[in-house]
Parts: structure tokens; C-alpha cells; sequence
């Protein structure tokens, strides 16, 4: 069989600050989205921006560190891999959705020097399918 490849990598802001919750065995789990911008000059010259929000998951000790060093309008680099869950809601419909799960997280824009700006997931956070 063939490899795949799900690696995806974007560059935003935090539209909400980190979420920190702990799964029922005690793991780290931290949630919060992240807005990108697309600009572009359509051909009669009027200038168009669209935004697109991601759901980012984070596993582990990168989870707690994205809980104490990030906020809401932070400029980020978030590279990981999108996976979609699903389940059933109280009413048994079938309920979506799709998120980054985070492998890197890297702190955008003016920090101070001494402040540490590039996190990584271990391997074994990186591999977790569920909450």
C-alpha cells in the first residue's frame, strides 16, 4: 500500500484563547481556532478578502503550553494534520467535524527575545485519534 500524505500548515490569528481540558485518563487537551486571510484584485480591479476559520487541536505538553502562552488575536504558525471526528448528539443525529491537530506551534510577531516561541509535539501526542 501506498503512504499518504495529511500535513497541513497555516499562518493566523487566535479568534479565541485556548481552551484547556483534561481527557478522563488526565491527558492535556487544548482547543481554539484560528483565522487566515485571503487577499486578491479580481479583474475588474475591486479588491476581495476572505477569511477562513480552523478548528486546531492540541495534545500533551504542547496543549498546556499553547493553554499558558497563547490569547485571543495572537499571530501564530500552526502545522499539523487535519483529522474529522464524528459522533451522535443526545437527539442520535450524526454530527461532523474537522480540526487541525497540532504537531508545531510557533508564536508570531513581537516577542521578547528571552520567551520561548517554537513548540513541537512529542511523537506519541501527535498520534492521538480521540478526546
Amino acid at each position: 500500500m501506498s503512504r499518504g500524505l495529511n500535513k497541513v500548515m497555516i499562518i493566523g490569528h487566535l479568534g479565541r484563547a485556548p481552551e484547556l481540558r483534561y481527557t478522563p485518563s488526565g491527558r492535556p487537551v487544548a482547543s481554539f481556532s484560528v483565522a487566515t486571510s485571503r487577499n486578491w484584485v479580481s479583474a475588474d480591479g475591486e479588491r476581495h478578502e476572505e477569511t477562513e476559520w480552523f478548528n486546531v487541536v492540541a495534545w500533551g505538553n504542547l496543549a498546556e503550553i499553547c493553554s499558558q502562552y497563547l490569547q485571543k488575536g495572537k499571530r501564530v504558525y500552526v502545522e499539523g494534520r487535519l483529522q474529522t471526528r464524528r459522533w451522535e448528539d443526545a437527539e442520535g443525529k450524526k454530527q461532523f467535524t474537522t480540526e487541525l491537530v497540532a504537531k508545531e506551534m510557533i508564536i508570531l510577531g513581537e516577542h521578547r527575545e528571552t520567551e520561548i516561541s517554537s513548540f513541537t509535539a512529542s511523537p506519541d501526542e501527535e498520534n492521538t485519534n480521540s478526546y
